[in-house]
């Protein structure tokens, strides 16, 4: 993922709220043409990191690059050429989202077309509908908008799908696309796993401040070494031992969640025989199971221990 087209680089990043260490020590690159996803719970560090890059945090130590440039000698610049929508975003309820996009446009030199934005965002119907008129889904894409007037060389994104139903939320999928297809870079954070594997040619796994993983999400699956993920909730789970389904054949590992037990295996075949084998001599029946190929939720799990969406 690091390489010399980088529009974004970050080096040792660390940021503290008293004994509170939020970023610890964050180091990557964001290419050129590229949209860089960031994966992590609530508290990990994510949305620090992002705010940092937006210049609106300052670190306590470490170094960030934005196109070659860096916040305490070219903040102009730079702000000239990176778009941000913010995870929550207030905007003036009386103003229409025409004149909304219009006032956010007047802040840079290089401007889009407001008719193009209202496209972009599929907000055309609603050029004259006043803010306090908007739906929840409506203000986030007028956001979203906000951040594209200047046609950014950069665009930070920070949950820019939440509360958007599956139509305008591909419709944010569409803009991303056409931005990193036009040579532009994206840095998103989301909590939707299938978000990250649709938009993101590179992800980083940030858990507790730290990057835990990192690579395209082909790399990451890899990295599990799991050729399928068996899931089964067993009728008397209480008999059924941890160590003994990891030492079945083909058994990776295994992990409990609630009632079910949840199996990586590198053979499919074989670890199913040897399960149900295990299953008749301990004479347990089962409630459900089911198996699929592994997903970036599951990498997610194994290297950091809970899901995405968990508080």
């Amino acid at each position: 993922m690091v390489g010399g087209d980088a529009a974004v680089r970050v080096r040792g990043l660390v940021k503290r709220y008293g004994d509170l260490v939020a970023v610890d020590g964050i180091d990557f690159e964001a290419r050129r043409g590229a949209c860089l996803g960031i994966l992590g719970p609530n508290g990990a560090g994510k949305t620090t990191t992002i705010e940092i890059l937006e210049g609106l945090k300052r670190a306590d130590a470490g170094e960030v690059e934005i196109l070659g440039m860096r916040w305490d000698a070219h903040a102009d610049e730079i702000r000239e050429r990176i778009g941000v929508q913010l995870q929550s975003t207030e905007l003036t309820e009386k103003l229409t989202v025409r004149e909304t996009l219009r006032l956010f446009r007047s802040f840079y030199e290089r401007r889009r077309e407001l008719d193009e934005v209202l496209d972009l965002v599929g907000l055309g119907e609603k050029r004259d509908a006043r803010i306090e008129n908007l739906s929840g889904g409506q203000k986030q894409r007028l956001a979203l908008g906000c951040a594209l007037v200047n046609l950014p060389d950069v665009l930070f994104l920070d949950e820019p799908t939440t509360g958007l139903d599956p139509q305008a939320r591909r419709k944010v999928w569409n803009v991303v696309d056409d931005i990193v297809a036009e040579g532009g870079t994206v840095l998103l954070t989301t909590h939707y796993m299938e978000e990250a594997e649709r938009l993101a040619h590179d992800l980083l796994i940030v858990d507790h401040g730290r990057v835990v993983a990192r690579g395209t999400p082909r790399e990451i699956l890899d990295s599990l070494g799991a050729e399928s993920i068996i899931e089964l909730v067993p009728a008397g789970g209480d008999r059924l031992d941890e160590a003994a389904l990891a030492a079945l054949p083909g058994v990776l590992e295994v992990r409990r969640e609630g009632e079910a037990f949840v199996l990586s295996v590198t053979a499919t075949q074989a670890a199913i025989g040897a399960l149900f084998a295990h299953l008749d001599e301990l004479e347990i029946e089962l409630s459900d199971l089911h198996t699929h190929r592994p997903t970036l939720e599951d990498a997610f799990v194994e290297m950091t221990g809970h899901h995405l969406r968990e508080e």
